[in-house]
């Protein structure tokens, strides 16, 4: 049984939150909870919802103990790209993307420890 938790449109480069979501894959749940929480990276505390939103669902809707879970599978996918306008010399202008996340934390209890 798995439990699963994701934040949609998150304001921040999915290549930025890709780095902090790689240091807990395969963790567990509270090891994860810990480096997140004194991680000195801005997506750590978008992350650290996702975990502990996935750590509520394990224990509320499917009944896993909170202490066996550990996690199966994050990972980031590109949302959409919110598009400005930055104006340049001669009369040009710049497109800059300001890019959105899309960030999935999956939690599986482990049996055999």
């Amino acid at each position: 049984m798995e439990a699963k938790a994701t934040a949609r449109y998150v304001r921040m480069s999915p290549r930025k939150v890709r780095l902090v979501v790689d240091l807990i894959r395969g963790k567990k749940a509270e090891e994860a909870d810990r480096i997140l929480r004194y991680l000195n990276k801005r997506a750590a505390h978008p992350v650290r919802k996702v975990l502990k939103s996935a750590i509520a669902n394990a224990v509320n809707n499917h009944d896993l103990l909170e202490d066996a879970l550990y996690v199966k599978e994050a990972y980031v996918n590109e949302g959409p790209a919110f598009k400005r306008v930055l104006p340049r010399a001669r009369g040009r202008a710049d497109i800059i993307k300001k890019r959105t996340s899309h960030i999935t934390i999956v939690l599986e209890e482990r049996h055999g420890e």
